[in-house]
């Protein structure tokens, strides 16, 4: 028989959220929450799902970690040569969703993404711990291998190589930043009767506009 989740459910007890709440930037806004998320005990509140298509339109869709965020836009690291990374060159378009369960919020941004210049990933590269920085260069990511023995053989060729942890951040690895052009406050409320705020570009400022839940 197959499951069913009927009994998960949670009502929402969250407080109205109103148009006069909002900060008129949405980054003042999403930094607000972010910190708001993390004193509430959300673990990785920076994790957020980024979205990407190929070039016929079919999606992917993973976790990866927000590293920086700015006027410029919203920073990731990764391989180039992973599959989001091969999309995103091909089809700039990207979203991604910031979920923050036990405070009842999301947040939804949509933009272009860019790579970053070198020395920003260089900077970042080597403020890592040893371990991460070994990891990176060893892992041909997204690409079959046939098993976690190779894995852990790749692992220790350039742990052998850089013993202290010292490896320079490889030519495959390095940072995107994502340039908002609109971005979605959503708060649970009771009964599914959520709020849901949008801000929109329109020139040099941005619009907000409320959404049905």
């Amino acid at each position: 028989m197959d499951p069913t989740f009927e009994h998960l459910r949670v009502e929402y007890r969250n407080l109205p959220l109103d148009r006069d709440d909002l900060d008129p930037d949405p980054l003042t806004q999403f930094n607000r929450w972010l910190l708001e998320a993390e004193r509430a005990g959300v673990e990785e509140a920076n994790a957020f799902v980024l979205a990407t298509a190929d070039n016929a339109g079919r999606p992917s869709a993973r976790t990866v970690l927000l590293k920086g965020a700015s006027v410029e836009g919203f920073d990731f690291y990764t391989n180039y040569e992973s599959r989001k990374a091969t999309e995103m060159e091909k089809n700039p378009n990207v979203a991604a969703v910031f979920l923050w369960v036990t405070v009842r919020r999301q947040v939804r941004i949509e933009g272009r993404v860019t790579r970053l210049e070198g020395k920003i990933s260089d900077d970042y590269f080597e403020s890592r711990p040893p371990e991460s920085r070994l990891a990176s260069a060893a892992s041909p990511q997204s690409r079959v291998v046939e098993s976690r023995e190779e894995l852990e053989g790749l692992l220790a060729a350039i742990r052998q190589r850089h013993p202290d942890g010292s490896v320079p951040r490889p030519d495959n690895w390095g940072g995107y930043r994502i340039s908002p052009r609109s971005y979605e406050f959503w708060q649970g409320r009771e009964a599914r009767f959520h709020d849901r705020f949008r801000y929109s570009r329109n020139g040099d400022r941005w619009v907000i506009e409320r959404l049905a839940p």
